[in-house]
């Protein structure tokens, strides 16, 4: 598997990879009441973020097909990382996390990464190291928990912050 910089060509098959994960995603698996957050997930939203110098993504590549990203905003926000089913359980998502977060530090930034994780996505993060920031949120048809990475942060403490936490 090959890890690149992301670039616009790849707005689609980036695109196509979220929408994959709508139902999971959304409040309503249909998508109703969803639509401010699928149009920020568009091919054309994603072309976007690809030509934004705030945003820098990596792609994973699979025989030419894109496996998995993650995409950075202003040197400290997380807001993509989404791995192709057929690759889960392999270590790419933490390998996309591990380059991201090496490129971020090398870009300056001091260590600290915030993010809005899907409600499915908590473990990823935890394991990563993030601790919840604020209580979860429900708007634009999603439920997030926004969480937060700082160099004082490491893994054990953040599991155990989040050990016996309920959804509100």
């Amino acid at each position: 598997m090959d890890l690149r910089p992301g670039n616009i060509a790849d707005a689609g098959p980036i695109a196509a990879l979220i929408a994959s994960f709508q139902p999971e995603l959304t409040v309503d698996p249909s998508g109703a009441g969803a639509d401010h957050f699928l149009a920020s997930v568009s091919e054309h939203a994603e072309r976007e973020y690809l030509k934004s110098p705030r945003y820098f993504f990596i792609v994973a590549e699979d025989s030419g097909d894109v496996a998995g990203f993650i995409a950075i905003r202003d040197n400290t926000h997380l807001c993509h990382l989404f791995v192709a089913r057929r690759f889960h359980r392999q270590g790419l998502g933490r390998r996309l996390w591990h380059e991201a977060r090496a490129e971020a530090l090398r870009r300056g930034n001091p260590g600290e990464f915030t993010l809005n994780s899907s409600l499915n996505a908590i473990p990823v993060y935890t394991s990563f190291g993030f601790v919840p920031s604020a209580p979860i949120t429900t708007m634009h048809g999603i439920s997030f928990l926004p969480m937060r990475l700082s160099p004082d942060d490491k893994p054990n403490q953040a599991m155990h912050r989040t050990a016996g936490r309920s959804d509100p």
